[in-house]
């Protein structure tokens, strides 16, 4: 390579990897004149590049955006970490599905044999839990635009689509300051505060067509539950009021369990799990409904002491009933 294209290179690359870059430690890191580096800035914008240069004591450059992208360069670990973010991409269901294949596909194709060698030898494919129906997929241009609303903390109206009304007439628009865009299970989820409900609502963002323009910046509010993580989660899992601010299940209970701790903390990612004996442990597991408890404790396939609350020892009787008659 002729040694000026790889200095060009080089000043790219490093112009790449930080803000502000003052022109004497390019010079220096280049083993250059300072002179060196002004005309190669030059040749490098004829090329598109958008730099500038910043005055001051240690006046310098700094690669700006652009009207349009610039081709970029990526050291080794940047590359590899880009190539298996797309193959992710592929199943975000946020409709770039067909943009990170062919991204992907670009970058393959000019990458080093060596790198090109590790990133076939790391082909992901996502299995995604079998279905009745697949997920439905939210266009790119709707993300953007919650996503940037979010951003600006501007008060979005958009049609939702949950059927006509009781009478019969089409549902109004929908008024709502958006807290947080969040991917759930597959899909894509806006967290929000419902101007016309005055509470805290999940709207899924495939079924959100925002109406333009936005309206008036808001103050937001602070969320239940302190992280949009723990508030999403409980509202998934069926909790509302005082049960959303903490994260808990709406339906909790304890059981005595005739198996080791060690066994069934091994099958229980959401539990509390407590030895008490030789071959006993006590269990505490939380669920949407009563019923859907008794049944999480009847997966274990041992002998169960119902500790606690008498609602779900009625569950585990309903249960019995209807195990019977089947």
């Amino acid at each position: 390579m002729p040694k000026t294209s790889a200095r060009l290179l080089a000043l790219l690359s490093l112009l790449q990897t930080r803000r502000d870059w003052p022109g004497a430690l390019l010079a220096e890191r280049l083993e250059v004149s300072a002179r060196t580096v002004r005309r190669d800035v030059d040749r490098l914008r004829e090329l598109g590049y958008p730099i500038t240069a910043f005055k001051g004591p240690e006046g310098g450059y700094r690669l700006d955006a652009g009207t349009e992208l610039p081709p970029l360069l990526f050291d080794d670990e940047q590359a590899v970490a880009l190539a298996i973010a797309l193959q992710l991409a592929t199943t975000s269901g946020a409709g770039i599905e067909e943009g990170a294949a062919r991204a992907l596909n670009t970058i393959r194709q000019v990458m080093p044999a060596r790198l090109r060698h590790r990133i076939d030898t790391l082909r992901i494919t996502a299995v995604e839990p079998p279905v009745l129906r697949p997920d439905p997929q939210v266009g790119s241009g709707v993300l953007l635009a919650l996503s940037a609303a979010v951003h600006a903390r501007q008060e979005l109206r958009f049609d939702y689509e949950t059927g006509p009304g009781d009478d019969g007439e089409p549902v109004p628009p929908r008024r709502a300051q958006p807290h947080h865009l969040v991917a759930w299970g597959g899909r894509w989820y806006l967290v929000a505060w419902d101007l016309d409900r005055d509470d805290w609502r999940i709207f899924r963002a495939d079924r959100i067509t925002p109406r333009t323009p936005n309206g008036p910046r808001f103050t937001p509010r602070e969320l239940p539950g302190g992280s949009v993580a723990a508030f999403v989660a409980a509202r998934f899992r069926g909790s509302t009021g005082s049960a959303a601010t903490d994260g808990d299940w709406p339906c909790r209970g304890e059981v005595i369990l005739d198996l080791p701790a060690s066994v069934v903390s091994h099958y229980t990612r959401d539990g509390v799990v407590e030895e008490v004996g030789p071959g006993r442990c006590r269990l505490v597991l939380g669920s949407w409904s009563w019923t859907g408890l008794a049944a999480a404790f009847g997966r274990y396939d041992a002998a169960i002491e119902v500790v606690g609350p008498p609602e779900l020892k009625d569950a585990f009787a309903r249960l019995a009933r209807r195990f019977s008659d089947a």
